[in-house]
């Protein structure tokens, strides 16, 4: 294949991927959400937007880890949420994708040809953001510079509606959930460098391997989603995802997921254990969620299973299991002895054994 070296004042990841019609994909496929008066929009998104200031105080009473206030919440549409994850991911590739491009030299494909596996991949980018935009609740990037917490209104509006959930019940409790996850990073400053570098390293072992650059590029850029989420599953990969063939690279992806599990399952655990004096249905939103996840149609489950989201509902339970069996053993302070450094993480096989993570960290 012919190549030639990226065209001034354009990164080589624009090359690879059409970032503006992923995300123009991801809002069609994702479609507006709900339609509702103007007025009950306003209202949702004020209603969020207090949730958020409210779970702060709550996550880390409960969490007893200490963080400053974040920089505010967004409240987004489907749309916005496609933008965002699009931007948040050429953030994350266009270093590695630089790095393996001077690693040849500087070479790139063709550009027509270029050109053509561009709009192919955003098409495909776009796709699983579609998919995906029209159930993310929120969620918080912690490679943003700073970290943002993100709100997804019409998906909120949408699930507390099929859930028949009291609504400012639900928002809380949804928050409570994100605003976790942003307090994990926030009190722990490492931990997002330390995911940014495992991401990379990743990215970058796939690519090393032997193969037509290319392809094995773009597909690596096709399944960098699934990486970031911990959606693929570490045993069998997600068929999103068969680039990742050999033993280090399913070790380094299983390290990745176990990760994942851990701060899923972490903020599962926060936003249930706030409690009824706080959230009076939380039993009843908790039991309700859990049967919606379950009761999904048959097209749904094959498109979850596709896209390795089967592995992140497992991520819950695992991590929420991991989370309550060593707090049961060691309190929650003990617990926090995860967040001192990344050896004290827990590997993959801690995960499904809580008690060998506490004889290592704990002795």
């Amino acid at each position: 294949m012919t190549s030639s070296r990226p065209a001034a004042g354009r990164a080589p990841v624009d090359l690879l991927v059409d970032w503006d019609l992923a995300a123009r994909t991801a809002a069609t496929l994702a479609g507006a959400g709900p339609q509702i008066p103007a007025a009950l929009a306003e209202q949702a998104v004020a209603d969020l937007r207090r949730a958020a200031s409210r779970a702060t105080d709550h996550v880390q009473e409960v969490s007893r880890l200490e963080s400053e206030p974040g920089p505010g919440v967004l409240v987004v549409d489907r749309r916005g949420w496609a933008e965002a994850n699009c931007a948040g991911f050429r953030g994350l590739l266009e270093p590695v994708v630089a790095e393996v491009i001077s690693r040849r030299s500087g070479r790139l494909p063709a550009a027509p040809l270029a050109g053509v596996g561009s709009r192919l991949t955003g098409a495909e980018v776009g796709s699983l953001l579609g998919f995906l935009g029209s159930r993310v609740l929120g969620q918080y990037d912690p490679f943003s510079d700073p970290g943002r917490l993100l709100l997804v209104a019409p998906n909120v509006v949408s699930a507390e509606r099929e859930l028949q959930v009291d609504p400012a019940d639900f928002r809380l409790w949804v928050c409570l959930h994100e605003e976790t996850h942003r307090v994990q990073f926030a009190a722990n400053p490492w931990l997002a460098g330390h995911l940014r570098e495992q991401i990379r390293g990743l990215v970058l072992d796939l690519l090393a391997e032997p193969g037509e650059f290319a392809v094995r590029l773009a597909g690596a850029v096709r399944g960098f989603p699934d990486l970031v989420r911990g959606t693929t599953e570490a045993s069998t990969g997600s068929p999103l995802l068969d680039a990742v063939q050999t033993p280090r690279q399913r070790e380094r992806l299983a390290e990745l997921t176990a990760v994942m599990s851990l701060l899923e399952g972490h903020a599962d655990v926060v936003m249930d254990e706030v409690g009824p004096e706080v959230i009076p249905t939380v039993g009843a939103i908790r039991a309700a969620f859990i049967a919606r996840r379950a009761g999904r149609g048959a097209l749904d489950r094959f498109l979850r299973r596709l896209l390795g989201l089967e592995a992140k509902m497992r991520q819950y339970a695992d991590g929420a299991h991991f989370v309550r069996e060593v707090q049961s053993r060691v309190g929650v302070d003990g617990f926090n002895a995860v967040w001192a450094a990344a050896g004290n993480l827990p590997r993959p096989v801690e995960i499904a054994d809580p008690s060998a993570w506490v004889r290592r960290v704990h002795g």
